[in-house]
């Protein structure tokens, strides 16, 4: 009988001109893109975090510290693949459902590049993936435009 285990991440990055929007590892066309020490792609943290979380492996902060200089504007789809090989011997994904909360840009059009890039890097597929979308409806940090927010919950079995 194997184990269900279950991981909940949650990521928020600072809104800024200057820097690219990258989320799930896909360029996004915008005037703001996240700050952070890598390229800050807040739902590939939230993944990691939640991964992490559900093998009680520590957090993103522990395995790629911004104390890190080769981690300097890494791609965080890079951290998400060395996360998925790290856990992949002993436990499989069974599904990952994550939100972006963000007031702009719309990002429906992206989500299917989104999810193939993640089910890429952890050798899933990408039906296994769930992204949605919502707005903070004007409230907040968010919904000012000064910042953006994920949350991930991953389902994995110990093998």
């Amino acid at each position: 009988m194997s184990t269900n285990l279950v991981g909940l991440g949650i990521d928020i990055h600072k809104l800024k001109h200057g820097r690219n929007l990258i989320l799930g590892g896909v360029h996004i066309p915008f005037h703001l893109g996240l700050d952070g020490h890598s390229d800050a792609d807040i739902l590939c943290h939230a993944i990691i975090d939640a991964l992490l979380g559900a093998a009680n492996e520590g957090d993103i902060g522990v395995i790629f510290g911004v104390d890190r200089p080769e981690n300097k504007d890494a791609s965080s789809l890079i951290l998400l693949q060395h996360v998925g090989n790290k856990l992949k011997k002993d436990y499989k994904i069974v599904n990952i459902d994550t939100v972006i909360i963000a007031e702009q840009p719309k990002l429906s059009q992206y989500i299917g590049e989104m999810k193939e890039n993640i089910a890429k890097m952890l050798s899933i597929e990408p039906e296994q993936v769930s992204i949605k979308a919502t707005t903070a409806k004007g409230l907040g940090d968010i919904g000012a435009l000064r910042a953006m927010q994920c949350q991930a919950i991953v389902n994995i079995t110990k093998r």
